[in-house]
């Protein structure tokens, strides 16, 4: 078997070389030519040269010409900055009594370099979904930030706890979005003293625009009325921060370093919560307003003012049916202590006192009074339209004369009339806060 094996190998090896004798002789079609071969060497060798040289190039460029600036490019890629947002001060009555406070809710963000520019709509849509936000409204902030910015851009404030256990469990599928526990403003007392408290939003394109020097970022929140505005520099508090190492997805893997945030500046007013609701509650549901004012020092006590409004509606995203509400015929924006009517006859003890310092009247002056005073090509009538023959200043303001006082202002000239004012109080915001003063006169001084 072994000798048959052998023989049958040898004899199949003499047939596959006599069946390559029979093929036709292929001949090499480069055996013979000599004229280029020899440059064929050098045109690799060159092309490789360049080739390297240009890997060398651009790896020099990145490396060393833009080296900071890329491994700046890594390092926010990696390390991301968290602000602290702080708590806003707490506003109370004269007895310590809560007015308006701080509560912990869920706030979500987008972190816009987190991912590329065309990943971020799959995740806009998803989160639109979850939020019940229009995805355009996440697009336009995202575009208005910059897809290469590396500071958060809130969302969304106040969701639900459905909203935020959906969020939790699909954060896989939601790279660049982190949720987080944040304080959202309280109004305990709901509508209660919404006129003087006022309310806080997030600041509006034009308010960022004109105060982004001051330090406010996308989405920051600031009083928007009342008290709430006129204090946001003592309530905002300062800003803190964490520095942290995220992975590709944007959760935290540690805190690099941490910096706290200072709360702000409790305030108290000199409000008094209890006569504030007994105030309200005299009022009613009739437009008008009550205010109670202490005698000895001015010290407003209570500021009740209706239609009114519910401030607690604007810690969440406000609904087009709310914002509707709140624009309609009844104005409950208006505070109606302040701004519905002006000072009218009240005003004729700062114009008596200003012509009796002037130097140009006497209390015994008598002047005649008209149906209507003339300036300017217009008419200016007497409240009974017929005026009161001649007074003096105390029969004037008996009969509230307003011709008498008509021709006073304009002898004594305005200069004289605005310091007088001045005195008196007038230009000057005076909330209802202990020691605290707030100068709106154009001239103050």
């Amino acid at each position: 078997m072994v000798n048959g094996g052998l023989y049958r190998i040898t004899c199949n090896r003499d047939y596959a070389m006599a069946l390559l004798q029979d093929l036709p002789h292929v001949t090499d079609p480069l055996r013979g030519r000599t004229v280029g071969r020899k440059f064929q060497a050098v045109f690799l060798m060159a092309l490789s040269i360049s080739l390297m040289g240009a890997f060398g190039l651009r790896l020099f460029h990145l490396q060393v010409v833009n080296g900071e600036r890329n491994s700046q490019l890594a390092d926010s890629n990696r390390i991301r900055l968290v602000p602290k947002r702080p708590a806003r001060g707490t506003i109370t009555d004269r007895n310590g009594k809560i007015l308006a406070g701080s509560r912990l809710s869920h706030t979500v963000s987008i972190w816009p370099i987190a991912l590329p520019r065309s990943e971020w709509p799959q995740v806009i849509n998803r989160l639109a979904i979850v939020l019940k936000i229009p995805p355009e409204e996440i697009q336009r902030r995202l575009e208005q930030a910059g897809y290469e910015s590396i500071e958060s851009i809130t969302i969304a404030r106040g969701i639900s706890p459905a909203q935020a256990t959906a969020l939790a469990e699909y954060s896989n599928e939601l790279p660049g979005v982190r949720l987080e526990a944040e304080a959202v403003r309280n109004y305990p007392n709901g509508d209660l003293a919404a006129h003087v408290l006022g309310y806080t939003g997030e600041l509006t394109d034009q308010q960022l625009a004109d105060r982004r020097d001051e330090g406010y970022r996308m989405g920051d929140v600031v009083g928007q009325m009342g008290a709430e505005a006129a204090f946001e520099s003592v309530l905002k508090g300062t800003w803190g921060g964490q520095q942290v190492e995220v992975d590709s997805a944007g959760r935290i893997i540690q805190i690099l370093g941490d910096k706290p945030a200072i709360s702000g500046q409790d305030i108290q007013l000199t409000l008094d919560l209890e006569l504030q609701r007994a105030a309200e509650a005299a009022l009613g549901n009739r437009r008008g307003a009550i205010v109670a004012m202490d005698p000895r020092n001015g010290a407003i006590l209570a500021m009740a003012s209706w239609p009114n409004y519910d401030p607690n509606i604007f810690t969440t995203r406000i609904t087009e049916a709310q914002w509707q509400q709140l624009q309609g015929a009844d104005h409950p924006f208006v505070n109606r202590a302040l701004q519905a009517f002006p000072p009218a006859s009240t005003f004729k003890i700062v114009t008596t006192a200003a012509a009796l310092e002037s130097g140009k009247y006497s209390p015994d002056t008598v002047l005649p009074t008209y149906p209507y005073i003339q300036v300017g090509g217009i008419q200016f009538g007497d409240w009974n339209r017929a005026g009161f023959g001649p007074l003096n200043f105390a029969g004037a303001m008996a009969w509230s004369s307003d011709t008498f006082f008509y021709q006073v202002a304009m002898r004594i000239g305005g200069p004289t009339l605005i310091e007088m004012t001045r005195r008196f109080g007038f230009g000057q915001k005076n909330w209802p806060r202990t020691g605290c003063r707030r100068k709106l006169w154009p001239g103050a001084r």
